[in-house]
């Protein structure tokens, strides 16, 4: 079993940056082939995606939407996965979601994920 926990959500205004943390714990270990992603949410909408890494070779891939803005990166030798988010927009405001899959391959599919954090919010006023 996997258990992710999102943190560093708030507000912000738009230009601005915020970090977003991803601790992970359980059955996750950087051997495997583990891959931890961020999705956003907005009331009544699809959850999309927005990043992903691997946790065995940290490769990543991201949404044409953040590209240039957003970095994803996992801390050397602990479970735990940060976005940074600069620039950030009005539309960027969202609720947050990490996830997490095993699997040799990227998916940008919230289906394909098993695993997903609480949730945090995530607020950018124009």
């Amino acid at each position: 079993q996997v258990h992710l926990e999102e943190s560093g959500g708030g507000l912000v205004q738009a230009g601005g940056s915020l970090r977003l943390s991803c601790a992970a714990s359980g059955h996750i270990l950087s051997q495997y082939n583990h891959f931890v992603a961020w999705f956003r949410q907005a009331g009544g909408t699809e959850r999309e995606f927005v990043a992903t890494i691997s946790l065995k070779d940290s490769s990543t891939f991201y949404a044409d939407s953040v590209k240039g803005r957003f970095t994803i990166s996992r801390d050397n030798g602990e479970n735990t996965v940060n976005l940074q988010m600069n620039s950030l927009k009005p539309e960027d405001t969202d609720v947050y979601y990490c996830a997490a899959r095993q699997s040799s391959r990227i998916a940008i599919t919230k289906d394909l994920y098993p695993y997903w954090g609480q949730g945090t919010q995530v607020t950018v006023s124009s």
